[in-house]
C-alpha cells in the first residue's frame, strides 16, 4: 500500500508539473480520483504530501488546487537553488556518471528545440540540473532538489513565452559542463552562481510584466 501511494503521488505530480493541471486550477477528489483509478481516501493522502511539498494549495471552502507560485515563492526557489547546486558542482568530479546524465539532458535540450518543443526543453534543463545535484551521491540533496524542482516548474509553466526564457540555457548548459570537465568544479561553481542570477532574473523579470504578485 506505501508503494502504491508513492507511485500515485510520483505520478500526480508528474502530471502537476507537466502542465496537465494548472497553476491555481481546483483539483476535484472525485474527478481526480476516477482519472487515476484510486480512491478518494488515498489520494487524499497524496494531496497532502504534496502539499508538504508546495504544489497543492487547500482553500478553506474550495479544496485543493495546484500552486501558483509568486515572486516571492520564485525568489525563494533560487535561494535554495544557490545554497545547493553550486556546492554540488563545486565538490563534484567530472568522472562522475552524472557528467554523463548532464550530457544527455543537453542533447534531448536540443532534439526538442529542433521540434519547438519549450516545454520539453524546459523539462530538459530541470534534468541538467538534476545531474548536478546527482554529482553529490546524495539521496537526501536529490530529494530536496525534486522538491524544488516541481515547484519552478510550475513557474515556468506562467511564463507566455517558453521559448524566451529556455532557449538561451542550451548553449549555457553546454558551456557550463565544458568548463567543469576542463577546468574542474571550483571554476565551474562560480560561473554557475552567475548562471542562477541571470535565471532568476528571467523569471522574475516575466512575472513582473505579467503583473504577478
Amino acid at each position: 500500500m506505501g508503494a502504491h501511494r508513492e507511485t500515485l503521488t510520483d505520478d500526480l505530480r508528474q502530471r502537476i508539473v507537466e502542465g496537465e493541471f494548472a497553476p491555481g486550477a481546483r483539483l476535484s477528489e472525485s474527478t481526480v480520483a476516477k482519472l487515476l483509478g484510486v480512491s478518494r481516501n488515498t489520494l487524499r493522502e497524496s494531496f497532502r504530501v504534496l502539499a508538504e511539498q508546495g504544489l497543492i494549495e487547500h482553500t478553506p471552502n474550495r479544496g485543493a488546487s495546484v500552486a501558483a507560485p509568486t515572486i516571492a515563492d520564485v525568489i525563494d526557489i533560487y535561494r535554495a537553488r544557490r545554497y545547493i547546486e553550486p556546492e554540488a558542482l563545486g565538490q563534484g568530479s567530472p568522472l562522475h556518471p552524472a557528467a554523463a546524465q548532464m550530457q544527455a539532458a543537453i542533447d534531448r535540450g536540443r532534439e526538442r528545440a529542433k521540434h519547438t518543443d519549450w516545454h520539453g526543453v524546459g523539462t530538459a534543463n530541470m534534468d541538467f540540473h538534476a545531474g548536478i545535484v546527482a554529482l553529490a551521491d546524495s539521496p537526501r540533496l536529490t530529494r530536496l532538489f525534486r522538491d524544488v524542482a516541481a515547484e519552478l516548474r510550475l513557474a515556468f509553466l506562467e511564463i507566455d513565452n517558453p521559448r524566451q526564457l529556455h532557449a538561451p540555457f542550451l548553449d549555457r548548459n553546454q558551456a557550463l559542463l565544458a568548463l567543469f570537465v576542463e577546468q574542474g568544479g571550483a571554476a565551474a561553481a562560480q560561473e554557475l552562481e552567475r548562471y542562477l542570477v541571470y535565471s532568476e532574473q528571467a523569471v522574475l523579470g516575466t512575472f513582473i510584466r505579467l503583473g504577478r504578485a
